[in-house]
């Protein structure tokens, strides 16, 4: 019975790989090159069958439980490829790749390393079909089964079924509706094309970066896979409102609810956090090269000072500290002026292990200035680390300090490319190194 199932099994596999009309342009050696649909599964059903004479059954549609995204495999010579990650708007070059051969199953194999996250996905390549896991080694034993198939372009479904309604705009959101947990406010931004549903949802500590899905008749789902998070969220229209769920990897969900309403805010990013009355902002650390780093001291003297608290697992601290090194090489004159410095919460307390991790997340980023570990990403460690502030609360929070040393500004969160406020708050923070680069030192 268990042999006329894999049979079963692979016949109808073979049937939907035959049925998707993958062609190339040109023999491949790997790995098809071209579009791919790869889905994690969230729901232990959905483990792929490891056994070297089946293949995993795909299915055409999304099912629930299932995390899509798409992603193309491009050859840089006959034997080497690069992977492309799509999220809307959002490009993911993968480059760092490392190939094998798993003789047990007969099946080639590679891998593919986020160095920025410490996490990679594990592929098992066969034909058209790719199965693994995607393995986040900061974590004890997270993994979570992953698979693909060539030729598909599409994230959730093919199907187009009359959309209810235009979510474009912004809606109003509470997250953790279900009261399992306090409420937390957001803002969901999104645009509709037809049954193509982006977006984001900004809250006061970040955004959840750029969401990809679609919307059939009442029902709507979009996802994000960045190497870092697993975003799955699904939702249906409810006359003027939006009820849905939420789910990051295995280990979270909660439900929320959205509704339109123009005056509804979040709090304002630079009120969220305050310098103490009589404090002083300080620290004493190292760089990864055991460079020390003291402040004050005379290394920063007569500059203005931005230091961030982050972490190299935090996607939205990466977002900062890229625009961060934007800013700086396409204004090098203010450059001149200005001191930077990362200020690094990670998973492990291990000072060596975070340190390299810190040269490698600088050298891929190529950031231009330094990071310094401060200590084991806690509950409240940031705040123990800096009590002058009132509190710390999201990673990342940007402290700006003036050449005089006075605090001029403590900005929590960061709303990143994938939001509307990027753009504003590129602008205010150029004005605002202009005036500081304006006043003289006392």
């Amino acid at each position: 019975m268990i042999k006329t199932y894999y049979a079963l099994a692979f016949a109808f596999s073979l049937a939907l790989l035959l049925s998707s009309c993958l062609s190339t342009p040109e023999p491949y050696t790997r790995v098809a090159p071209g579009m791919w649909r790869g889905i994690l599964s969230l729901e232990h059903y959905n483990v792929p069958v490891r056994d070297k004479d089946t293949v995993f059954v795909l299915y055409d549609q999304f099912k629930p439980g299932e995390l899509p995204f798409n992603f193309e495999v491009t050859y840089t010579d006959d034997e080497r490829f690069n992977i492309t990650i799509f999220n809307g708007e959002e490009r993911i070059l993968c480059d760092s790749i490392v190939y094998g051969r798993d003789r047990s199953q007969a099946r080639d194999t590679f891998n593919v390393f986020f160095p920025e996250y410490q996490s990679y996905l594990h592929c098992e390549v066969r034909g058209g079909v790719m199965q693994g896991e995607w393995v986040v080694t900061t974590k004890k034993d997270y993994r979570i089964p992953f698979y693909a198939h060539a030729g598909r372009n599409y994230r959730f479904t093919s199907m187009k079924e009359t959309p209810l309604a235009d979510l474009s705009g912004s809606w109003a959101t509470l997250f953790g509706v279900d009261g399992k947990e306090d409420p937390s406010r957001a803002i969901g931004e999104f645009k509709q094309e037809g049954n193509r549903l982006t977006g984001t949802f900004r809250t006061e500590s970040g955004d959840y970066r750029f969401l990809e899905g679609t919307v059939q008749g009442r029902k709507f789902y979009m996802s994000t896979f960045d190497g870092a998070h697993a975003y799955l969220f699904n939702g249906s229209i409810q006359g003027d409102s939006l009820q849905g769920e939420f789910r990051s990897g295995t280990q979270y969900s909660t439900l929320w609810s959205s509704w339109r309403d123009p005056n509804f805010q979040l709090r304002h990013p630079d009120s969220i956090s305050t310098l103490k009355a009589g404090k002083t902002f300080s620290f004493s650390l190292a760089t990864p090269e055991g460079q020390p780093r003291v402040y004050p001291s005379d290394h920063y003297a007569g500059k203005i000072k931005i230091f961030t608290i982050t972490g190299t697992w935090c996607p939205n601290c990466r977002d900062e500290q890229v625009f961060l090194r934007d800013f700086l090489k396409n204004n090098p004159d203010a450059a001149k002026d200005v001191v930077v410095n990362g200020i690094s919460f990670e998973r492990s307390e291990d000072a060596a292990k975070s340190n390299a991790q810190l040269k490698r997340y600088k050298a891929t980023l190529d950031l231009p200035f330094d990071l310094l570990f401060a200590g084991k990403t806690e509950k409240d460690a940031a705040a123990r680390m800096f009590p002058a502030l009132s509190s710390v609360e999201a990673f990342p929070t940007m402290i700006i300090i003036d050449k005089n040393d006075k605090v001029r500004r403590i900005h929590t969160g960061f709303d990143g490319p994938a939001t509307s406020k990027y753009a504003d708050f590129s602008k205010e923070f150029a004005a605002l190194i202009a005036t500081l680069r304006s006043e003289n030192t006392q």
